[in-house]
């Protein structure tokens, strides 16, 4: 069956964010989260044969949609090590530098992987299978201040408290390993009314502390800020308030805190500007065929004059 009848992942806005790079075709581009490589594929339509492009998952599902192409070297690792693997590589200053941070379709269609309620699989919920933390071990091992700072923090859920205080008692005779576990312990706390959405939100939390995901979209944006060449631009794609007030942030300000550093004669540093004031979602006929893009948001920055030394 081909690519197309099955896909790994139906990127959202796919042409306005790449468009937002405004491609030379002889330039060299990133893709931090490769994925089903739809927008790897796009960028590779619009350069030349001396264009380069990077392409970073850390994984290894990632690997089968590897396009066979000599501009593409394909990056198996976190895009927190953004900075060391374009040293690796040879990659002084890249044109353009793009992210699509939401988890794929990919992940939350196979019930293996944990990172959806739909299914009964164990509690998982590792990017990187390679790596050692899963949501299991956080919900059985986590004391119960630091998990409802987590469902708290990374889920935004104001019965957090309550949350961490029933997942504490119910481990307490049986380890919780699967998803379903989980879910009946949960759902009593949770209104019918809005169960899902915050269930949706309680999963959210444990896939952001499983996979550190904050902590590596901090270094990844401080990383991309300062490999981009002067006029070189920067897109990215969140999906929740907390990844989009941390882009914004560095946006506006060059720090994720929204505090812009300044220099001797209090001027502030920014060193990139915003592309589109005005934060760019799907149209509506991109939700009607793929309803997953409806929370997408795209920033589009670019890097202001003069370098930055490392």
């Amino acid at each position: 069956m081909s690519a197309e009848a099955t896909p790994y992942h139906v990127p959202a806005l796919l042409k306005p964010s790449v468009e937002g790079l405004n491609i030379r075709p002889d330039g060299v581009y990133v893709d931090v989260t490769f994925g089903g490589g739809g927008h790897s594929r796009e960028i590779l339509s619009r350069l030349g044969p001396d264009g380069r492009l990077l392409a970073f998952d850390q994984d290894e599902d990632a690997e089968r949609n590897i396009v066979n192409d000599p501009r593409l070297t394909f990056v198996r690792s976190n895009f927190r090590y953004l900075h060391n693997f374009l040293r690796y590589h040879g990659v002084e200053q890249a044109d353009g530098i793009l992210a699509d941070l939401g988890v794929s379709s990919h992940h939350l269609d196979d019930g293996g992987r944990g990172f959806s309620f739909r299914f009964d699989g164990l509690l998982d919920m590792r990017m990187n299978k390679r790596a050692g933390t899963t949501a299991a071990d956080v919900v059985n091992t986590y004391e119960e201040g630091r998990l409802a700072d987590v469902f708290y923090l990374y889920g935004e859920l104001k019965n957090s408290r309550k949350l961490a205080a029933a997942i504490v008692k119910a481990r307490s005779g049986q380890r919780i390993e699967r998803i379903g576990q989980l879910v009946d312990i949960v759902s009593p706390l949770l209104g019918r009314e809005r169960e899902k959405k915050e269930l949706a939100k309680a999963f959210q939390a444990l896939r952001i502390e499983v996979n550190q995901e904050m902590e590596a979209l901090k270094e990844m944006l401080q990383a991309a800020t300062r490999a981009l060449r002067p006029g070189g631009r920067l897109a990215v794609i969140t999906y929740h308030s907390l990844e989009d007030r941390m882009v914004k942030n560095v946006i506006r300000t060059g720090n994720v805190n929204g505090k812009a550093e300044r220099d001797f004669y209090g001027r502030a540093h920014a060193p990139l500007r915003a592309v589109n004031n005005k934060v760019i979602v799907p149209t509506e006929e991109e939700v009607e065929r793929n309803p997953r893009s409806r929370s997408a948001k795209l920033r589009i920055a670019e890097k202001t004059g003069g370098t930055d030394e490392d």
